[in-house]
């Protein structure tokens, strides 16, 4: 799957070159060697059971969500690092104030102090595009979000696209298809704030009126309902175990970890790597990395890129919409402006 649907049919400005040559890097990420699951093979109902409705060959769930429930499924096991990957079709039209949730967790097992790994859609108003994020909290760090927010290049309410989050001893890496987004990479000075208790894979589908859409001011609108979200093509590769043993066996998962570790979506080539990079320059629209309100001192796991600092400045969001295209036009007006603003002091200094 590429980034974006490409075709030559018009005169290729430079504008387009830069257009071609993503959606060049895009096509050229090949698809992932994966196995999937049968939902009961690896799955269980987790809430609003009337509302989660299995197909008949069992290989694929929708989640609804109505005037009286949301729903959502939880993985039968839970797991000492993985690889957690599904197909995901969201619902369409008006979506304001839903949230379809992707993501793993311990909550349910260590309540002060969880671990979670998020990829969460925003819904939003009737021809207005879905928006999501992605976070890390580890070990209870909630106060700590780690948040980041994107655009999608696609409509993700038309067909179903790959959504992938990899955890390993040594990093994060969040996926759209095949094209990495995000890595967070493990180091000394994170401690206790990466991921190092065993999780489960939750998905959900809910009403989050209070805060999704322009921060509660779009609300869910139930005479759209009921909300489907798809799910197909379910992936768990990993380590499975019972985190409350008395005694765990700090080795039981290293030969998992290592054949994890070796397989295709660990791995960031350099193409992929580009593809990532770009990805952010065009459709990240929000960093916790930059946003020195919150952290005046740059927490330790942030790679800090010179090009996205620029652009970010000290907010972590960006000054105009999510194109760095439309910022770039508005600041060279500015300076437009400014420049027509000292002409005129000139001018008038002279009289």
């Amino acid at each position: 799957m590429g980034l974006l649907s490409c075709s030559i049919s018009e005169t290729i400005t430079p504008s387009l070159l830069f257009f071609f040559l993503f959606c060049f890097i895009g096509f050229g990420t090949a698809t992932f060697n994966v196995t999937t699951l049968a939902f009961d093979e690896g799955y269980n109902p987790l809430f609003g059971d009337g509302n989660l409705v299995r197909s008949p060959d069992g290989h694929s769930v929708r989640l609804l969500l109505d005037v009286y429930t949301g729903s959502g499924f939880i993985s039968s096991r839970m797991y000492q690092h993985g690889f957690f990957s599904a197909k995901i079709k969201l619902p369409s039209d008006y979506t304001a104030g839903i949230v379809v949730a992707f993501y793993t967790s311990n909550g349910d097992v260590f309540e002060k102090n969880h671990d979670e790994l998020d990829i969460e859609f925003l819904g939003n108003i009737e021809g207005k595009p879905w928006r999501f994020q992605t976070n890390v909290y580890g070990n209870g760090s909630t106060n700590r979000g780690r948040e980041e927010r994107y655009n999608l290049w696609f409509d993700p309410s038309k067909e179903f696209h790959r959504y992938s989050i990899l955890w390993t001893a040594k990093n994060i890496i969040f996926y759209v298809d095949e094209v990495p987004i995000r890595e967070v990479v493990r180091n000394d000075a994170m401690g206790g704030d990466y991921p190092s208790k065993p999780m489960s894979l939750y998905a959900t589908i809910w009403d989050a009126s209070s805060w999704a859409t322009n921060g509660g001011k779009y609300k869910v609108n139930y005479e759209y309902a009921p909300f489907t979200s798809e799910f197909k093509d379910l992936v768990l590769d990993g380590c499975a175990i019972d985190p409350i043993q008395k005694f765990p066996n700090s080795t039981a998962c290293s030969e998992t970890d290592t054949w994890l570790e070796s397989r295709d979506y660990a791995v960031i080539t350099p193409k992929s790597r580009s593809a990532m990079r770009r990805f952010r320059q065009r459709y990240m629209y929000y960093s916790y990395c930059y946003d020195n309100v919150r952290y005046p001192i740059t927490p330790p796991e942030c790679a800090v890129d010179s090009n996205e600092k620029q652009r970010f400045r000290n907010t972590g969001r960006l000054r105009f919409g999510g194109s760095h295209r439309k910022q770039a036009r508005m600041e060279r007006a500015r300076r437009k402006r400014r420049s027509r603003a000292a002409s005129v002091s000139d001018d008038q200094t002279d009289m």
